[in-house]
């Protein structure tokens, strides 16, 4: 069991080498190789979102994109950065226990965000909230995590320091196409964007770390409160995964302001990718399908799996 949320996986593989060194492996190899005659490429797949963008796992290049460097909103593709701020936090302690508030359940409430549905008093690990946070896209969880592992006297220096955490990350993975200005992606002042290519960089990050992997490519889990007889089940709002062979997570988001959103990966054939949609028009599953169809050379039938009644579509 992994018991500090900042150690990296550093096992072989697309997700776990690090990203310079496979492309400076890459780019030798090139350079080396004699000249070749011209191919013609192949095609790229026809989507309907506003901006989407196809990456290489295991060398960080470029695949296909559309619009990949413009900026949007994102809605709580924002999470992954949440999670990765928590994960990458030196000594974190994923077996934390957080104790919920009433203010978060307020808070979902008044924004009528996605929710996890936390009940106030109950304590949840750190490692139980990156479940509640990414399988049903918790707005409270999101809350929850942002005001433990925030600095500051009171919820809204902590969760503001979060923020800026999240910024300073940003900084560091050098997205410079990205920034936050809220914990879950419900923005206010709408300063909360990335670019397709950013969110892909990000994410391929992130799925370095081995608990980060774990809790998205889940599609569904039980959690048990700490304190309390109270079982909670969540479901991944990423129906991609478990219908699409090989897709091994990542996440949804949907506002108004961002359209239906999606970041996913995938492995088939020897080839691991990263892809991105932003702002699709309801179509994003089949888009990111032929986009992956496009990566394998191949064509999946794709059948979508359906989420209980119960379950909140993200």
């Amino acid at each position: 069991m992994q018991r500090r949320g900042g150690e990296q996986d550093r096992r072989r593989g697309a997700w776990g080498a690090p990203l310079a060194a496979t492309v400076t492996a890459t780019a030798a190899a090139v350079a080396a190789a004699l000249p070749a005659p011209a191919a013609q490429a192949a095609p790229g797949p026809s989507v309907g979102a506003k901006g989407a963008y196809l990456m290489d796992a295991r060398s960080g290049r470029s695949l296909w994109g559309k619009a990949a460097t413009v900026r949007r909103p994102m809605a709580s593709t924002t999470k992954i950065m949440t999670a990765v701020v928590v994960l990458d936090t030196p000594g974190a302690d994923l077996d934390r226990q957080i104790e919920i508030k009433q203010s978060y359940r307020d808070y979902v409430q008044r924004t009528e965000a996605s929710t996890a549905d936390l009940r106030t008093g109950d304590k949840l690990t750190a490692r139980q909230l990156l479940y509640a946070l990414m399988l049903p896209s918790g707005c409270d969880a999101a809350y929850a995590l942002a005001d433990a592992f925030g600095t500051g006297p009171d919820e809204a220096a902590r969760t503001k320091s979060f923020i800026a955490k999240m910024n300073a990350k940003a900084r560091q993975l050098k997205l410079g196409g990205t920034n936050y200005d809220s914990f879950d992606g419900i923005s206010s002042a709408g300063r909360n964007y990335s670019t397709p290519q950013d969110l892909a960089v990000l994410s391929l990050h992130a799925l370095r770390n081995s608990t980060f992997r774990t809790v998205t490519g889940a599609l569904n889990t039980q959690q048990k409160a700490k304190n309390v007889n109270r079982l909670y089940t969540w479901y991944n709002t990423n129906k991609l995964l478990g219908s699409y062979g090989g897709v091994t997570g990542v996440k949804t988001g949907t506002t108004s302001a961002a359209g239906p959103c999606l970041v996913f990966a995938a492995r088939s054939g020897g080839r691991s990718v990263v892809g991105v949609i932003l702002n699709d028009a309801a179509s994003r599953y089949p888009d990111a399908a032929e986009m992956l169809d496009y990566a394998f050379k191949k064509h999946t039938p794709l059948n979508l799996r359906r989420l209980p009644s119960a379950a909140h579509e993200d």
